[in-house]
């Protein structure tokens, strides 16, 4: 028998494995014991208490003084490739988030079900052997510098219309070349139906990941993916980076300056960041976010594409008009007389106009003009919105749905305004003035046959004479038909209470202005704000990206902003403001004692306030801001707060909303 014990002791092998639930809150690991070897990023099932649990092998360890469990089985004999493994390891500590949050990300739902293998999966029927990509002088110098320059993490800052697809698909095809795998990365992979496109075109096999396909076809593409031998070419939202490839060898990152790219639920984490630890990767952009164009200028790490795709001797005539002149607006209180006869000239030539208004709905605002009731929302707090076609008030931030009220709930007079304007009011007015013109709106209420990315292709050869939307209308797509286009109210979100507030209103108004600024034929752009002398509006207009890059650096610099600092933003959450407040103040005094005596001078915490969004169906949310020059002091700040289910945390939030 102690000859069987020693036996036994000897041929075990024990490894540390990160479940996919949560064990407790101060491990994140546990070691397990097999006969069997594994390898590390092996996918097993283990026991976890009185449950069963899947686990990702992240080491193989000595034999612990501590009795341990066995592993039940193995689920693929084919392991997660390394750079994954190490990935997720790094995104735990980095963001402090549970690693059973992120191993829960990076493997499919239902991943221990038996699925049938007669799944139809979709069959690249646009690909042709024959195509050739069609690159610029300008395009080929930029792919040269972006292969030659050593940084591991390149922004590529290319104008709106100068070919940054082109440049995707000629990377793209030189790093399969070599062997390598490649993952490109879209803000909404509904909102890119164009890039996919002509990704297909080029490449046989596309493998597209996202959350609209069901849960047994991502887990058959993820499956496959795992198994397969042949370098891979993975197109998807945020979540791609977890496609389990082989050799990984680039990313590439479109639209880099959306705020898709910041996973807002546990784990909280910035694709950006996770993309850089991975493997080389190029962040495109006409509009780069202000904290990574800093640290790229830094690194030597920017490449620049500046001019058009498209030779052409079209012109474009950009038009600010000012919405406190009445005089432009006797036609209509919404669009000016020159926007609507540059209307009615684009129908007259068989073109197309585009009008952009970011805020869906007809009216943002309901109102008693005898005793100033407004309607909001009981979860939120905030103003409910009239959708006039349905006839109801809905809040855009939880859903909830109420009827009109016919009078006030107050004072009981029948005097109910509606204020302001959204897309469905002005497609009604676009209707009354154009009877005859098929009009297209596009925006989160669009139904899910007529949303933008199933009707494209119509669009795009001139099916509508005039589209309309929200910032949708912005992500990347090319309207060859287009001559008109205008801005409703360029300001709206100038004033929100935001650190990133400008930089979003400068990249919007960029992006809508690029839809029509392509080359393609004339065009006239009319931009109506509030504020025409307002830096961000002038920025916008005349295409100075570095204007507002300086404007906005001399900002942040004096608030102590990113890129000067890195943000922590700890949000207490409690059913009363009483319970919220209270404890709120007791975790500020906290941090504030613990930051005096560290002598923690580089760090400014921020007294407690109400969150943007003070309250929704969890309860009251107060937020406390930490800043800190070094991100080591900011992690010593957060160490110390105590964890609880009342306390959520964000690090590096893109925004303070």
């Amino acid at each position: 028998m102690a000859i069987f014990a020693q036996w036994y002791n000897f041929s075990m092998n024990y490894y540390l494995i990160a479940p996919a639930k949560t064990f407790r809150q101060d491990e994140n690991q546990l070691t397990y014991e097999s006969e069997q070897v594994f390898k590390t990023g092996q996918i097993v099932e283990i026991p976890l208490g009185r449950q069963t649990a899947i686990g990702i092998i992240t080491k193989k360890v000595a034999k612990p003084e501590f009795p341990t469990k066995a592993i039940i089985r193995t689920l693929y004999d084919t392991p997660l490739p390394g750079h994954l493994v190490k990935a997720l390891l790094w995104l735990c500590d980095y963001y402090r988030c549970p690693l059973s949050s992120v191993v829960q990300a990076a493997l499919p739902r239902g991943i221990t079900k038996n699925r049938r293998k007669s799944l139809a999966l979709e069959t690249n029927a646009l690909y042709d052997s024959s195509s050739e990509n069609p690159l610029s002088a300008a395009q080929k110098r930029v792919i040269k510098e972006l292969e030659q320059n050593p940084a591991n993490t390149l922004l590529l800052h290319g104008v709106t219309g100068s070919g940054k697809t082109n440049v995707y698909i000629e990377l793209a095809k030189r790093t399969l070349d070599k062997g390598q795998s490649v993952i490109l990365l879209v803000p909404e992979i509904a909102l890119t139906s164009q890039l996919v496109t002509n990704f297909r075109r080029y490449f046989e096999h596309v493998t597209l990941l996202h959350s609209e396909q069901t849960e047994a076809i991502r887990h058959q593409l993820w499956e496959s993916t795992l198994q397969s031998e042949q370098p891979q070419l993975i197109i998807g939202p945020r979540s791609a980076l977890f496609a389990p490839v082989r050799n990984l060898g680039l990313i590439l990152v479109d639209e880099a300056h959306e705020p898709a790219y910041h996973q807002d639920q546990n784990p909280k984490y910035s694709a950006l960041r996770l993309a850089s630890q991975m493997a080389k990767t190029i962040l495109g952009t006409a509009t780069p976010l202000v904290a990574d164009y800093y640290i790229c200028k830094q690194h030597n790490a920017i490449i620049s594409l500046d001019e058009l795709a498209v030779k052409s001797d079209a012109k474009t005539t950009i038009n600010v008009i000012d919405l406190k002149n009445r005089a432009d607006f006797t036609r209509n209180r919404f669009l000016s007389n020159q926007l609507i006869e540059s209307i009615q000239q684009s129908l007259d030539h068989g073109e197309q106009s585009l009008i952009f208004h970011n805020r869906r709905g007809t009216a943002p605002m309901t109102i008693c003009d005898q005793c100033g009731w407004q309607a909001l929302c009981p979860n939120c707090y905030l103003p409910l919105v009239l959708h006039a076609d349905s006839y109801q008030l809905r809040c855009h931030t939880c859903g909830r749905t109420l009827p009109v009220p016919t009078a006030c709930p107050e004072c009981k007079n029948a005097s109910i305004h509606h204020k302001g304007f959204g897309t469905k009011l002005i497609e009604e007015e676009l209707k009354k003035l154009f009877p005859r013109a098929k009009i297209g709106r596009f925006d989160a209420d669009t139904d899910t046959e007529e949303k933008l990315d199933k009707v494209y292709q119509a669009v795009h050869d001139g099916a509508y004479d005039i589209i309309l939307g929200t910032q949708m209308l912005a992500k990347g797509f090319d309207f060859p038909q287009l001559s008109t286009l205008g801005v409703v109210q360029a300001d709206a979100g100038l004033s929100l209470p935001d650190f990133s507030s400008e930089e979003r209103s400068y990249q919007l108004l960029s992006q809508v202005i690029g839809r029509a600024n392509r080359g393609h034929r004339d065009s006239r752009i009319f931009i109506q704000t509030y504020q025409p002398e307002h830096q961000i509006i002038k920025n916008a207009t005349s295409g100075d990206y570095l204007g507002m890059y300086n404007y906005l650096l001399k900002l942040r610099a004096a608030a102590k902003l990113p890129p000067y600092a890195f943000l922590l933003r700890l949000t207490m959450t409690y059913k009363t403001e009483a319970a919220v407040v209270k404890n709120v103040q007791t975790l500020f005094k906290k941090l504030r004692r613990f930051s005096t005596s560290e002598n923690l001078s580089q760090i400014a915490i921020t007294p407690p306030m109400p969150a943007f969004h003070e309250h929704n169906n969890s309860g009251y949310n107060w937020q406390i801001i930490v800043k800190a020059k070094s991100r080591k002091d900011l992690v010593k700040i957060f160490d110390q707060v105590e964890k609880s289910q009342y306390l959520h945390y964000d690090f590096d939030p893109y925004t303070l909303l």
